[in-house]
């Protein structure tokens, strides 16, 4: 028995992990969808048909924790009327990347103090720079630019990143913020993996940044 239940005070068990696994969205025509959702280099992990009245396809984008599942018999929803965010570390490369591959994508916009602005965030802010596409049916993706959580997005101390690209893109960022910190102390740094990775922990946790 807990010290505060012998207290009289009355405790809850802490919420059991829930990890946010899949997002169904509405198609018209799954092949059609499989085709470009693999066309973009997500990773196909199921389609599998039961019977003829529900088929599963499985998308996971990479990095990703989260996939998407389309198909049909999953959902009554009108085909298009899904929508999701997309999160890179670095926007420009990414909205180039879908063009390769034949994607529409919008200009870019950023959040202004009077709503949506054309163009990137002037400072390149996190969570700010925006460009929409969308899939064959019309579900809309936004692609949004975050280099750094707020603070309380991350459970634990842990710094993990998604995948090797957004490991350089951190990288590079605190290459940048470094060479700032050596042109204010006027000398080269020689501890500089120790800053770089004070930066980097520091970023995606969403606290104070080392100057």
């Amino acid at each position: 028995m807990s010290t505060n239940a012998v207290r009289g005070i009355e405790t809850k068990p802490a919420p059991a992990d829930m990890k946010f696994e899949v997002v169904i969205i509405p198609v018209a025509d799954a092949d059609r969808a499989k085709t470009f959702y693999a066309n973009l280099g997500w990773r196909l992990d199921a389609d599998f048909a039961f019977g003829s009245e529900l088929r599963v396809i499985q998308f996971t984008p990479p990095g990703s924790g989260c996939s998407v599942q389309f198909g049909k018999g999953l959902t009554s929803a009108a085909p298009g009327a899904g929508k999701g965010y997309l999160v890179v570390s670095d926007i420009v490369a990414a909205r180039d990347q879908l063009i390769a591959a034949g994607v529409k994508v919008g200009e870019f916009f950023h959040v202004g103090a009077n709503g949506p602005v054309g163009g990137l965030d002037p400072e390149r802010r996190t969570y700010q720079s925006r460009a929409l596409f969308s899939d064959p049916d019309g579900n809309g993706w936004v692609l949004q630019e975050v280099t750094t959580r707020l603070p309380g997005r991350i459970d634990s101390a842990a710094t993990t990143y998604a995948s090797a690209s957004d490991l350089a893109n951190a990288m590079r960022r605190a290459e940048a913020a470094h060479g700032e910190h050596e042109k204010r102390t006027g000398k080269a740094d020689a501890n500089w993996p120790d800053w770089y990775a004070s930066y980097m922990v520091a970023e995606e946790a969403g606290t104070e940044l080392p100057q």
